[in-house]
């Protein structure tokens, strides 16, 4: 487990992030770099990084903006998704956590932990209390290209996760969830399910991303919210 500190090993996690989200999930990237994700936000964020202990490939991935970096890129990527204006008293002590991602090799929950630990030592370290970011629901459901499943999960997790209104944001592209099917039966992604037994809250209505052919939640995450049973893993208290 390693923060990046090196061009290549920033590469190295880009070339995992183009392996899933475009090859793996058909994303249509526009990267300045042919087999890489690249965007303007990577040259300020922090790179948190897992590898492969026998290869030492990288395996997993997230990037970290920070509240000073925030405000010298002139704000997050959720921004660019959701009008973010209620969370503003909440900036500066907030990152953006984006990104995310897992070789289909190594899913499983050693690997996420992994980096949940880092993140919330890169938390305590810091001083930072809130994490925010944009968590994907693939619009692919059943092989058919529709936004039902994330209809029906956003149902779902309204209505037992939602943020105290004070918290609540606005998709800027929404995902027309009124004219979609959202009584399907399905469970939210992985790392959905993983962040809301955490503790975390979702901030209000998907919105669409066309480029990633995701709907996007927004999330937020507060250490103080932490789940008791989480509190003394990640924490130590």
């Amino acid at each position: 487990m390693t923060w990046a500190r090196h061009q290549d090993e920033v590469r190295a996690a880009q070339r995992l992030r183009f392996d899933v989200f475009a090859a793996e999930m058909g994303a249509r990237l526009t990267t300045p770099i042919a087999g890489h994700d690249v965007d303007l936000f990577d040259d300020y964020c922090e790179h948190l990084l897992v590898r492969d202990a026998q290869s030492q490939q990288v395996i997993g991935t997230y990037r970290v903006l920070t509240p000073a970096q925030a405000r010298r890129v002139g704000g997050t990527y959720s921004d660019t998704e959701f009008d973010l204006t209620r969370l503003r008293t909440l900036r500066p002590r907030m990152v953006e956590l984006g990104r995310s991602c897992v070789h289909p090799d190594h899913r499983h929950g050693g690997v996420i932990m992994a980096l949940w630990s880092a993140l919330a030592d890169f938390m305590v370290r810091n001083q930072l209390d809130t994490m925010i970011g944009c968590a994907s629901i693939p619009m692919l459901h059943n092989g058919v290209v529709s936004g039902d499943a994330a209809a029906s999960i956003w149902q779902q997790v309204r209505k037992t996760h939602l943020a105290a209104i004070e918290y609540h944001v606005l998709p800027r592209l929404p995902l027309p969830v009124e004219h979609l099917d959202s009584s399907i039966a399905v469970e939210p992604p992985a790392l959905i399910k993983g962040y809301l037994r955490l503790g975390a809250r979702v901030l209000g209505a998907p919105a669409w991303d066309p480029d990633f052919n995701t709907a996007d939640l927004p999330m937020l995450m507060r250490l103080a919210d932490l789940h008791p049973r989480y509190r003394k893993h990640f924490l130590g208290a």
